[in-house]
């Protein structure tokens, strides 16, 4: 036993050396001079009609280390007062020494970071630098930013769905950067959306694609069985009309469902017994109802398929929609709908409805009286 300590010792003792010697050998990286950032105004109203025109410059003097190395640099904006939780950054560039950002990069910035859009906010902003797995900061700039409320084709991540049946919607056949896109509201990844399909032949088939281009595209993998591969299958339409697509990127699956939409209520002719159907319009890639009567005592909702499962709605409560202001409506399967609300009207008429649905983000509803 007592040699078996005496070995055991001997053994620990040599490692505890080589350690040593190797901790010796590691050079550590040390900040000699912190990184300083300063801006040209520390006030900006965001303008949406400027959107690519610089609004903001930033000064950045770099920090300086110990060791020769290459680090990358952000300007990183945080709300103020959370100590840059869930910041944003925005690139600076490693060997710039001022960089701008334009109207529509900091509006960008401002709306992920959950900013209030036509309101002044107050904003921080520091410069972060990245060396090796270390990050090291410069002092804080304070800013009072207004953001416009942004569009939501440009915010949201999407996917697109070129095919054979996109120019019969009023896209381009098989062009990934004129065809509908799916978009993934919540920014994880999964993506979902409405295209119409007008064949179930050669002309209805279509495929999924990211960055409005071929590279990387995803198609049915084979078995039609919801799986998407890499260059898979085409994959053909179910079904003529309105279909509800939705799309896992990560997972590599996928969903389609016939969703073909019409109004009902007893503020229309037919009340609560029978839909009114709307009409597809390639030209303006909407829903429409050319003409309807509703009166300004009954209730309306639109539903798929003559079928309560799939429903636009108010959010919450019964909504009253006046003539030429569109709205945003809500589709009750994807969990945005409290309890069973409906539309009305606030004057007795005949109306023009459209329903636009090519941003799953941001459906719209609007009713124009005739």
């Amino acid at each position: 036993m007592k040699h078996l300590f005496k070995i055991l010792t001997i053994a620990f003792i040599g490692l505890w050396i080589i350690s040593c010697e190797k901790d010796e050998d590691q050079a550590v990286l040390n900040e000699t001079s912190q990184g300083k950032v300063s801006s040209d105004k520390t006030t900006a109203v965001l303008n949406e009609l400027m959107a690519g025109d610089p609004i903001i410059s930033f000064t950045c003097v770099k920090p300086t280390f110990n060791l020769a190395i290459v680090p990358s640099q952000q300007i990183e904006f945080g709300i103020k007062g959370t100590n840059f939780k869930n910041s944003i950054g925005f690139d600076a560039g490693n060997d710039l020494t001022t960089t701008s950002i334009t109207h529509a990069q900091l509006n960008a910035i401002m709306f992920n970071l959950g900013a209030t859009p036509d309101t002044a906010n107050q904003i921080e902003a520091r410069l972060k630098t990245k060396a090796g797995s270390a990050f090291f900061y410069s002092n804080v700039i304070n800013l009072t930013i207004t953001p416009y409320t942004p569009n939501p084709d440009l915010v949201y991540p999407k996917i697109n769905v070129p095919g054979g049946y996109a120019g019969a919607a009023g896209y381009a056949d098989w062009t990934p950067s004129n065809s509908p896109n799916l978009f993934s509201p919540e920014k994880d990844g999964k993506y979902r959306g409405f295209i119409y399909i007008t064949s179930t032949g050669d002309a209805g088939k279509h495929k999924f694609t990211i960055n409005e281009d071929w590279p990387g595209n995803k198609g049915d993998d084979g078995t039609m069985t919801g799986k998407l591969v890499v260059d898979g299958s085409d994959i053909p339409a179910t079904a003529v009309g309105a279909h509800y697509i939705k799309v896992d990127w990560n997972a590599n699956t996928y969903s389609d469902v016939v969703a073909n939409f019409g109004i009902i209520g007893d503020a229309t002719p037919t009340g609560w017994n029978s839909d009114t159907n709307f009409v597809y319009n390639p030209a303006t890639k909407t829903y429409i109802i050319n003409s309807i009567a509703l009166s300004n005592t009954g209730l309306f909702k639109f539903r798929a398929n003559d079928d309560w499962v799939i429903k636009f709605q108010p959010a919450a409560g019964d909504q009253t929609l006046t003539s030429g202001a569109s709205v945003i409506t809500y589709l009750n399967s994807e969990g945005t709908v409290t309890d069973d609300p409906n539309y009305k009207v606030d004057v007795a008429g005949n109306y023009k409805i459209e329903l636009d649905v090519h941003n799953s983000a941001n459906y719209k509803l609007t009713v124009t009286k005739l």
